[in-house]
């Protein structure tokens, strides 16, 4: 396996010319909605709720505003691709990396998103995967904060054209702006990196692409029901 990871991450960098683009984003309403929620959820729904399927909805969201990000390179052809399946990076206890895919992310609720997310990780990390579940993704992302990391430059999934990684959640001071004026507060912030192919996704794309991903989090509906 770590053969096979090392050959698609030079054939990638070779392939691809990498550009990244960095945002931090406040996640401080996702977290109060999440640690108010988590325990009903796991009683209604038997599943544990964590960050990963909200990622993943807000990026489903940024890609329907932007899908040139969802596209793949044959040749000199660009291939816009119709379905949205999001591959997710997840660390085997070898230390080995695999990524399992949510296919047709698109038509999940948060809950349904929560469980394909749960069932394969736990897939991967049993080496219960089947070839379906890592075949046909068209956009990527890793969530490096469960390990520490503030941010990070993922190297693309070929024959994708991009890729995100999720830092850490830390508590900072930061600037608020109120009606009253500007105060500094206590606030849940995130980097969101994002690595995409220069080749067909200018800056303006990439960059836009992941602030769109930002602004989703930042703007999450508190009064979500379970």
């Amino acid at each position: 396996m770590r053969k096979m990871i090392a050959q698609r991450m030079v054939e990638s960098k070779q392939i691809s010319p990498h550009v990244s683009s960095f945002v931090e984003a406040d996640l401080t309403p996702v977290v109060e909605w999440r640690n108010q929620i988590k325990e009903r959820f796991k009683q209604q729904t038997a599943e544990n709720l964590t960050y990963t399927p909200i990622l993943v909805d807000a990026i489903v969201k940024a890609i329907k505003d932007f899908p040139m990000i969802n596209i793949s390179v044959d040749g000199d052809r660009i291939l816009v691709k119709k379905a949205i399946n999001i591959g997710m990076a997840v660390a085997l206890p070898s230390g080995n990396l695999i990524v399992p895919v949510i296919h047709n992310a698109d038509q999940y609720n948060l809950v349904g998103l929560a469980k394909k997310v749960n069932d394969l990780t736990k897939r991967a990390r049993e080496n219960k995967l089947t070839a379906d579940d890592l075949a046909g993704g068209t956009y990527t992302f890793s969530n490096i904060g469960m390990f520490g990391n503030l941010m990070g430059t993922p190297i693309i999934v070929q024959p994708q054209v991009a890729i995100m990684a999720f830092g850490a959640i830390v508590k900072k001071p930061a600037v608020i702006e109120t009606p009253q004026g500007d105060f500094i507060g206590i606030r849940q912030l995130m980097f969101l990196s994002h690595s995409y192919d220069h080749r067909v996704v200018d800056g303006s794309l990439g960059g836009q692409f992941v602030r769109r991903v930002a602004d989703y989090l930042e703007k999450f509906d508190t009064t979500l029901k379970i």
